[in-house]
């Protein structure tokens, strides 16, 4: 090849040759307090229940959820979204665990709260799947249909006693319209004005939350694509950001996260609040079983994957690597 002068005079990797160059000129860098760790806890059981789609999560009693806590918070986690798992026979229609003040998901708040404080933000997912034995976000009404306005009463009613049990921030996951504006007025009304509220503003109907079905006992009949969002749709979750917003949400979040890269984006790009996203479950469970055949390098993709999440505009990624990529970080 004939050289002119210094040509090529623009050599980009140049800025590549060590790993020392490499980490220097990082545009973006994963950090501790960019994650959260989702925990379960489940009542009714003496030893943690592994998950068998999820390769080294389990559902926690409530000794081993404190100790959980306290391990995220000594790497540096920011927060732990806490989701509570009932015994089967607590299951009803409306979802009656999920309103107890004595229920397991708010107890396993106040377990948090009392052995870490402050320390770590304690959030807490706002939804009724777990709590009814149908397995659907809301309240069904005479047609086997989730009826929108009856559930948002139930919501409400769960944003008020998680607050009393002491949660830093509540997570309305159910999709239904007009969940943020009912919650941030519920929780206003019992002088709880200081409880964030992270609305889960882009959730789609995904097949990638096959894992989490076992990890929370899903008693799920049919589906939920009539309140999810359709994955084919990107505009829709335009117009969900702005109702959220209009609502009083203090934070949004875009789940999952890796098929959704495209929306996280645009999400980050429009708006002046922090900007979440879910590393769901079965984002999880396809890099263990990968690595578990060796077929990829488990830590490498790990951190690839929170970095390209990071790199589409996530400012806190929820992952059940948090405590795991933080302590190695």
């Amino acid at each position: 090849m004939t050289k002119y002068g210094s040509f090529p005079g623009a050599r980009p990797r140049r800025l590549r040759t060590t790993p020392a160059m490499r980490r220097m000129v990082a545009e973006h860098r994963l950090h501790p307090a960019d994650l959260i760790l989702p925990a379960f806890v489940r009542e009714g059981i003496s030893a943690p229940v592994p998950i068998s789609a999820m390769p080294g999560v389990v559902q926690h009693t409530r000794d081993t959820l404190r100790k959980a806590a306290v391990e995220a918070v000594e790497a540096g986690v920011a927060g732990i979204m806490l989701f509570g798992v009932p015994e089967d026979e607590k299951k009803d229609a409306l979802g009656t665990a999920g309103t107890d003040p004595d229920g397991i998901l708010q107890l396993a708040i106040r377990d948090v709260r009392a052995e870490v404080g402050d320390d770590l933000v304690i959030m807490s997912d706002l939804c009724l799947d777990e709590y009814t034995d149908h397995g659907h976000c809301g309240v069904l009404d005479a047609d086997g249909r989730v009826d929108n306005d009856a559930t948002l009463e139930r919501y409400a009613e769960m944003a008020q006693v998680q607050a009393d049990a002491g949660v830093h921030t509540v997570g309305p996951s159910g999709m239904m319209d007009g969940q943020v504006g009912v919650v941030r007025d519920a929780l206003d009304q019992i002088g709880h004005e200081d409880v964030s509220i992270l609305a889960y503003t882009a959730k789609y109907s995904s097949a990638f939350y096959g894992p989490f079905r076992e990890a929370v006992g899903s008693s799920l009949q049919g589906d939920r694509k009539t309140y999810q969002q359709d994955p084919a749709n990107f505009r829709e979750s335009l117009r969900e950001l702005a109702l959220d917003l209009d609502e009083g949400a203090d934070m949004v979040m875009v789940k999952p996260a890796l098929p959704y890269l495209d929306v996280l984006a645009k999400i980050a790009d429009s708006v002046d609040v922090p900007v979440a996203a879910y590393q769901i479950s079965g984002e999880y469970a396809m890099v263990e079983a990968a690595a578990e055949k060796g077929w990829i390098d488990r830590d490498k993709a790990i951190l690839e994957a929170l970095t390209g999440i990071k790199r589409a505009g996530a400012d806190m990624i929820l992952t059940y690597w948090a405590t795991e990529v933080a302590q190695g970080l």
